[in-house]
């Protein structure tokens, strides 16, 4: 390799090196995704992860943890969600993703009964049903998006 091809691929690897030390400077507990944070607490609850069923709906011991994650979001925006997002969040079908996060790159997927697609009755509630969803979750660096009946993407915002 020539002088200035080795100059250069010094300069990149410096640079990346960098980057991954400044990335983790930032973070005064070093990238543990804060343990002490309720979304960290429903992830290590060790709650099932299907999303309907029977079983998601059984009442008794442990009922919370066998709520599916739908159930578990609908239940919170009906104890801390504005009358609007209530209404939306009824809409829900089923959730996806909210469990298995690491703040790093975090996708939920919420499920709705809305037809239509970006232009139908669904797009202001999807705003409503992701604005609540980053209420309930929160990330570093999260992306919850809201599919239609039909699977159309109606919306999406940052969690």
């Amino acid at each position: 390799m020539g002088m200035k091809s080795k100059i250069a691929l010094g300069a990149v690897v410096g640079i990346v090196v960098l980057g991954a030390v400044s990335a983790n400077s930032a973070d005064p507990d070093g990238g543990s995704g804060g343990k002490g944070t309720s979304a960290s607490a429903e992830r290590k609850s060790g709650g099932a992860t299907s999303d309907s069923g029977p079983d998601a709906k059984a009442a008794g011991d442990g009922a919370a943890e066998k709520a599916s994650q739908a159930e578990r979001f609908k239940a919170f925006v009906r104890k801390n969600g504005t009358p609007q997002e209530k209404d939306a969040v009824s809409h829900v079908t089923k959730v996806q993703g909210a469990d298995e996060q690491n703040d790093i790159l975090d996708a939920a997927d919420v499920h709705t009964d809305f037809t239509g697609g970006i232009m139908g009755e669904g797009m202001g509630p999807a705003k409503l049903i992701s604005s609540a969803f980053a209420d309930w979750k929160q990330s570093d660096n999260g992306l919850v998006t809201v599919y239609g009946a039909d699977g159309e993407i109606i919306g999406n915002g940052n969690f």
